[in-house]
């Protein structure tokens, strides 16, 4: 289907067509344009996509938006990027959706995903959201974009690492609903400390449309400040936790058949029973801001409760995997994507919670944690003791103090062995993994655990000798 005409991406741009065509979607990268594409032409810091208009066109590209003229059917601009936010800003100004934006040291894409496929599942395929982690001043924009006129619900992921770029993004976005998963020490070698992580997460509430909802974690240390900040914009401030006062709070939670957690919660007036198929209590905190965003909507509750049950682990951020191992198989679960202090410390905890005959951690520095990076990695030995993991591998110069730190300590069960890469983790891991086991593989993108994951599960593993 039609996303856009060439006029009114013209009309949209302030731009000058060059002939008419039709697009069914937008895209900045040449290598990921498809059929029917509306391809960027971008200039970054590293590269101009001018120099690949003719990729973009071989690769299905029905029309581009171009800083120059070409041989291809184009939209002449005087800045693409700018064009992009024009853009950005008719896709949201065209469609008659509710509009949720998520932001959070944690847990962003996941209740992201979680909200889509709540949804989409009542609106019967109307609903829309930023891809993968599309969340800076690049991909915010491109996801607006590609928001099709006739939207229900609209789903956005903002994120940010210096202070600022959440109030740029908000204000393109200009959410109904605006919702902070959790604060953490997530890039805070940018900022003094987790109170102006904080404040900068509240650039959220910025870019509400009047009568707009804040949804804040009540548990955190800073829910005060969150919600000083929600006050000055929100027409509603809704709470979730695991506290009394929470206004979306769970009751009861048990461990699931068949794996993750059955719920009972209150729900402001509603009570509901559901089961989050993701395992871990930052799921379940997860899901009460999800439950709480779909009732401020006007979501259905029920089918946003099915939709938790049945949600899939994403690749790098908590999937699950069964591979083969001689004698049985072994449990991966991916979480390579990133991490920071709280998002390692829950998911270890997880890890804990599963049977396992051994429980075993593959780790990776966190990155952007400044001046107490040394801090932070070092007390990771702490939730490594309550998770009983036996066996902790882990990699890059950061880890190399918690190797340490369990080292000096008699009492620590679990065993740490610091390698300088993922290629020697893997090796070792190799050697390691049994049957039975249970293994966490988390770090910060740039180390490169996600090619550890793929080499343990696209053939299984198999013991030499």
């Amino acid at each position: 289907m039609t996303l856009w005409k060439s006029s009114d991406i013209e009309k949209a741009i302030n731009g000058k067509a060059s002939m008419d065509f039709d697009v069914t979607g937008v895209e900045f990268d040449s290598r990921e344009v498809s059929e029917g594409d509306l391809f960027l032409a971008l200039k970054g810091e590293q590269s101009d996509g001018h120099l690949y208009l003719d990729k973009a066109f071989e690769n299905g590209a029905n029309g581009a938006v171009s800083e120059q003229d070409c041989v291809h059917p184009h939209i002449r601009v005087a800045d693409s990027t700018k064009a992009l936010d024009d853009l950005a800003k008719a896709a949201r100004t065209r469609v008659n959706a509710k509009i949720i934006g998520v932001t959070g040291s944690a847990g962003k894409t996941g209740t992201k995903e979680a909200l889509f496929a709540a949804l989409n599942r009542s609106s019967h395929g109307k609903a829309h959201r930023s891809v993968k982690s599309y969340n800076n001043h690049v991909g915010v924009p491109l996801s607006l974009s590609r928001m099709p006129a006739d939207t229900s619900f609209g789903i956005f992921e903002m994120g940010m690492n210096h202070k600022g770029e959440l109030s740029q993004l908000t204000k393109l976005v200009r959410p109904h609903v605006a919702i902070v998963t959790t604060i953490a020490p997530a890039h805070i070698g940018h900022f003094s400390g987790e109170e102006e992580i904080a404040d900068a997460k509240a650039e959220i509430f910025e870019g509400f449309e009047e009568g707009g909802t804040a949804i804040i974690p009540h548990d955190s240390p800073h829910y005060e400040r969150l919600r000083k900040a929600a006050e000055k914009h929100a027409g509603e401030v809704v709470t979730f936790g695991l506290h009394a006062d929470a206004d979306a709070r769970a009751i009861d939670m048990v461990p699931a058949i068949g794996g993750g957690t059955l719920v009972t919660a209150k729900i402001r007036n509603a009570n509901l029973c559901y089961t989050v198929a993701e395992a871990g209590e930052h799921w379940v905190l997860n899901s009460l801001a999800v439950l709480a965003a779909v009732q401020a909507v006007g979501g259905d509750m029920a089918a946003a409760g099915l939709a938790l049950a049945e949600l899939p682990g994403m690749a790098g951020r908590g999937a699950r995997h069964k591979i083969a191992i001689e004698g049985g198989t072994a449990l991966v679960i991916d979480e390579s994507y990133n991490a920071n202090p709280a998002s390692m410390g829950v998911t270890i905890a997880a890890l804990g919670a599963e049977a396992a005959d051994r429980r075993i951690v593959l780790l990776g520095a966190m990155k952007e944690l400044g001046a107490a990076s040394d801090t932070y990695h070092a007390e990771l030995a702490v939730p490594l003791r309550a998770a009983q993991v036996d066996l902790a591998i882990l990699v890059g110069d950061e880890m190399k103090i918690l190797a340490d730190t369990i080292a000096a300590d008699p009492d620590h069960a679990t065993k740490a062995v610091h390698v300088a890469d993922a290629l020697e983790a893997e090796k070792l891991l190799k050697t390691q993994l049994c049957a039975g086991d249970a293994l966490l593989v988390k770090g910060s993108n740039a180390m490169g655990l996600a090619a550890v994951v793929g080499s343990l599960t696209d053939a299984g593993l198999k013991r030499a000798g």
